[in-house]
């Protein structure tokens, strides 16, 4: 399998996303018990969206 690097906006917003659901996971932004859920929740995603520029092409 070939990995292919990803565009530069592919990686700067899987980089938010995943500070942005850390921020929230952890309670910096808000203490809110359900924002934590959903902060895990987007920083897998932006896993996910990175692998996925890794491995289509063009994304």
């Amino acid at each position: 399998m070939k990995l292919n690097p990803p565009k530069k906006v592919t990686f700067w917003v899987s980089i938010f996303a995943f500070v942005i659901g850390e921020a929230l996971s952890l309670g910096v932004i808000a203490s809110v018990p359900v924002l934590a859920v959903v902060g895990t929740i987007l920083a897998m995603l932006a896993f996910v969206l990175l692998v996925l520029g890794l491995v289509v092409k063009g994304l």
